[in-house]
């Protein structure tokens, strides 16, 4: 049986052997607290978290994993800005109209937006240290994935938790993810989404087809990869040569 220390070890040396995490330049700590295993500091992106995740996950004798991980935002932002940002853009979202929008900060709650309709969704946004936590319920398993990615997209916001349930539920599959990924990549302006080839398998995404240049390129995959449910992003999209 493998002592705490040697799976803190065995850890480290996979996640330094792992590119995309970048170690050395976006350290991360990782602790045992009684029998959990607390995963803290802040990644290069997104991919970067959930591969780091990944590898984490994969090692046996750890009994629960304590994501604190957060992702280096593209701009600092204080908590209540972020927060409105994540509210303006849950309101203007028109698959998200018949949805109530609340929001909290310490004790105090707000409503933005009262919907009367029947059957209708609720969501409540808290931040915390830049992390964003959406509560509470939407019609569907794509609405819950699209809210998120709307909040993962605020150039603030440093990781997602992402608690909305689906009423009634669904029941998730390959489809529903492919069928979501499609969603967002259409609703990113800045990524051309008719050129772009999505499928999944066992949750894995890949992403086939032609990007104009290497950033939009890494926007679609982390477009998959902030989707709610995606285990794996592969990224086979080619850069236009001109």
């Amino acid at each position: 049986m493998q002592t705490k220390e040697t799976i803190v070890k065995g850890l480290r040396a996979a996640l330094e052997h792992e590119r995309k995490v970048n170690l050395h330049r976006y350290p991360i700590d990782l602790r045992f607290v009684g029998e959990d295993l607390v995963v803290t500091g802040e990644a290069e992106n997104i991919a970067a978290k959930k591969i780091a995740l990944e590898i984490v996950g994969a090692s046996g004798g750890i009994e629960r994993i304590v994501d604190r991980l957060r992702v280096a935002p593209a701009e600092r932002m204080g908590d209540a800005a972020i927060r409105d940002h994540v509210r303006d853009a849950l309101l203007q979202e028109p698959a998200l109209s018949a949805c109530s929008i609340r929001t909290r900060s310490g004790n105090q709650m707000e409503t933005v937006r009262q919907v009367a309709l029947e059957p209708a969704g609720e969501i409540l946004i808290e931040v915390g240290e830049g992390a964003v936590t959406l509560n509470g319920q939407v019609p569907s398993l794509s609405h819950k994935r699209l809210a998120g990615v709307l909040a993962w997209w605020v150039p603030g916001s440093r990781d997602v938790i992402n608690g909305l349930e689906d009423v009634p539920p669904e029941q998730d599959n390959d489809d529903e993810v492919a069928d979501a990924v499609r969603l967002i990549l259409e609703k990113d302006p800045f990524v051309p989404a008719g050129q772009i080839k999505v499928s999944v398998h066992d949750y894995v995404v890949t992403l086939e087809g032609l990007a104009p240049d290497e950033e939009v390129k890494r926007m679609a995959e982390f477009d998959a990869w902030y989707t709610f449910g995606v285990d794996k992003v592969v990224n086979r999209l080619e850069v236009q040569r001109t």
